[in-house]
């Protein structure tokens, strides 16, 4: 029966990791499994991911599954963990809630309530709220019913914000006549980008080094593009504040690893400030945890696996990274091909480097890679395949694999990066031969790669379940 239970729990949490962003119609389906399943633990699950998860549909999944629970600890839970969430997605956690139960039970609405509140008593928050996401603290409001306090209903409601609001200094910002003016306003109340830009008609170098002073480093890397398209990393001040906000995104906690990367290829910087993107990009990947056992990455290159190699090189600079330890890669098709960096190996541009050669065409050989490891005497202790599973020549993984563990005396975990239309044939032969493995389903989402990190840093995945379980249910204070 623990097996079973132990299975299911696996299970459930190879599930979580895998699934993209989606609409949380999507994803309900699997938390409403796996609260079924094992609500204890869905518990355990929902406070272990908001600490170190990054999917926003999940996060706001769990928060409303919990806030609607009938189990010991999870509405206090998730009382807890709503008062952390931004209001945008405060308000996408109730329509959920609404939709799931066909109402909102009293201690959603009541978590609700708390967190308008101490926004109310704190100006200089509830003003940054109602300007970044005025529509969602109006819905908030008026669909809950909650009657607001004389300057929120200033603000949000009657359009006659006081003095010393955010929201009249952005009015006062619309009006402005001189560049200097503008920009003034903007440092003296740090009004937001996204919100500023709408309001000033033409962003001179002034007004634009005044919004960046105003960003946050993860502000500065979602706008990198369009503050790109206006002109900023072309003046030599704004760029170099531009700069010190991406140094910062580094030791930055609410900096999203792999959106500084994918921001990099979407704006088209230049190399100085991609590098300081994927500097910023491993800092955040080592905050998830170190790898320390030593792996090995095979990346499939047979034909139609153009996907794999994509993949396959971001997983290389994901992993290298942040290991402690030596990366063995190899791309295969019936034969291996070793990969080495000319640089340090630890950023994309490295990897970009070593993969550029590199052709998707060939027939299959999974133990191709691993045969030549054998006979190189290059032991490991955790595999990552990026593949379709498709093995079509000799020498078949499986094989070659027991003879790898008896020659070098070690028994590797094996993580499966599926890809593309792909099968499940190598599953199926390393279940038989009773070989260790996890998988992880490519489903188009780069943001979702960060998820790997826990599962490869952890000494094992029983004891990143126990890790789960340890993490104690936040309780409700008052």
């Amino acid at each position: 029966m623990e097996t079973v239970e132990r299975d299911a729990r696996l299970e459930m949490l190879n599930s979580l990791l895998t699934t993209p962003h989606r609409r949380l119609e999507e994803v309900a389906g699997l938390h409403r499994e796996m609260l079924e399943r094992d609500p204890v633990f869905y518990g355990h699950l929902a406070v272990w991911y908001a600490r170190h998860g990054d999917v926003r549909d999940h996060k706001e999944v769990f928060t409303g599954n919990l806030l609607a629970s009938t189990v010991a600890g999870h509405r206090g839970a998730g009382y807890v963990l709503l008062q952390e969430l931004p209001p945008y997605q405060v308000a996408r956690v109730v329509d959920f809630v609404k939709r799931a139960r066909g109402g909102l039970p009293r201690s959603a609405r009541t978590a609700v309530a708390r967190y308008l509140r101490e926004r109310e008593e704190n100006p200089r928050q509830f003003d940054g709220a109602a300007v970044r996401a005025r529509r969602s603290m109006k819905r908030l409001y008026a669909g809950l019913h909650l009657k607001p306090g004389a300057r929120a209903d200033a603000i949000l409601f009657k359009n006659a914000p006081p003095a010393d609001s955010l929201a009249y200094a952005l009015k006062q910002l619309a009006r402005a006549e001189t560049s200097a003016a503008q920009a003034l306003l903007i440092a003296e109340h740090n009004i937001p980008y996204t919100i500023a830009v709408g309001a000033v008609r033409t962003l001179t170098p002034a007004v634009l080094a005044a919004l960046v002073n105003a960003m946050s480093p993860q502000e500065t890397i979602n706008n990198l593009k369009s503050l790109k398209a206006r002109g900023a990393l072309a003046h030599a001040e704004v760029k170099s504040l531009v700069d010190e906000k991406l140094a910062g995104a580094a030791t930055d906690g609410r900096v999203s690893a792999f959106k500084a990367v994918r921001a990099a290829e979407v704006a088209g910087v230049d190399r100085r400030t991609t590098a300081r993107l994927e500097h910023a990009a491993g800092e955040q990947l080592k905050r998830r945890g170190r790898i320390t056992k030593r792996t090995a990455l095979f990346v499939d290159k047979s034909g139609s696996m153009t996907l794999a190699l994509e993949v396959g090189k971001q997983i290389a600079a994901l992993v290298s990274g942040v290991s402690a330890s030596e990366l063995y890669a190899y791309a295969f098709d019936t034969m291996a091909y070793p990969l080495a960096c000319a640089g340090e190996g630890r950023e994309l541009a490295d990897w970009e480097r070593a993969f550029r050669h590199l052709h998707a065409d060939g027939g299959t050989s999974i133990g191709a890679p691993l045969e030549t490891m054998r006979l190189r005497r290059q032991a490991v202790e955790q595999i990552i395949i990026v593949t379709d599973e498709g093995e079509n020549t000799a020498p078949y993984f499986d094989g070659v694999y027991a003879r790898y563990c008896a020659d070098l005396k070690v028994a590797p975990n094996v993580v499966v990066v599926k890809v593309g239309q792909h099968i499940d044939l190598l599953e199926q032969r390393m279940r038989q031969s009773k070989v260790a493995f996890d998988t992880f389903t490519f489903a188009g989402d780069y943001y979702a790669l960060p998820n790997l990190v826990p599962l490869l840093s952890r000494p094992s995945r029983l004891e990143l379940l126990l890790e789960i379980l340890e993490t104690p249910l936040p309780e409700r204070k008052g």
